[in-house]
């Protein structure tokens, strides 16, 4: 009897032992733990073996061509006439009129101012003269008159010495001729300053228009006005 109980529970104990490891195996409870495997993105950032450079602005916005051009000099001062200090070397008008040499042939637009300065201003300072030939010049550099110096010289109603679209003739070996010439080149070359900057008209001193323009002086027997 004892030895048959023996075996059976042997054989009891044998059973219990493969129906334990057969149970876990089949729970799974034994299995290593599972790896985490993160698919990359295709949004993940890509890094390069080489930098990237851009080109930065100045901290002005400025090109570095426009700045080296910023910084050329001067080559002369201009005051509001347009006069350049370095191409007069005289101290009076009279000696910048003495330093003119008269061309032996005029061009027809030179011949008109120095002939509007010679019959509208003749036996008048030299300033005077300088502010009668100003007008010309800044009435056809206006946009608001003729575009030439003859045209303005010839338009209607306006220099009495035009009669019947002519003018009357010059007497060209007179001083007054010739003072009139060097100052009709010294009016276009800008190299003296005007008495009467801006004119664009006058009238005798003599007559008096009701003008509702602004006065700006008078000079010799004209009253001057913008």
């Amino acid at each position: 009897m004892r030895t048959k109980f023996q075996w059976a529970s042997a054989v009891a104990l044998a059973a219990t032992v493969l129906t334990t490891l057969f149970g876990a195996q089949g729970s799974g409870a034994a299995a290593l733990a599972p790896v985490l495997v993160q698919a990359k993105s295709t949004l993940d950032p890509i890094f390069v073996s080489q930098p990237v450079i851009q080109s930065l602005p100045s901290e002005d916005g400025a090109d570095a061509t426009d700045a080296a051009a910023d910084t050329g000099a001067d080559t002369g001062t201009t005051d509001d006439e347009g006069t350049q200090d370095s191409q007069v070397d005289a101290d009076t008008l009279a000696q910048l009129v003495a330093q003119q040499a008269v061309p032996g042939r005029l061009s027809s637009e030179m011949r008109c101012l120095a002939s509007a300065i010679y019959f509208e201003s003749r036996g008048e300072t030299l300033e005077g003269q300088l502010a009668v030939g100003r007008v010309i010049i800044n009435r056809a550099e206006s946009g608001r008159f003729p575009a030439s110096y003859c045209g303005v010289v010839y338009q209607p109603s306006q220099f009495s010495f035009i009669q019947g679209k002519k003018m009357p003739k010059v007497r060209e070996q007179s001083s007054g001729w010739r003072e009139a010439v060097a100052i009709a080149k010294i009016a276009v070359e800008k190299s003296w300053k005007s008495p009467v900057k801006g004119a664009l008209f006058f009238h005798a001193a003599r007559v008096a228009p009701n003008w509702r323009l602004t006065r700006l002086a008078q000079v010799d027997n004209h009253i001057f006005y913008r």
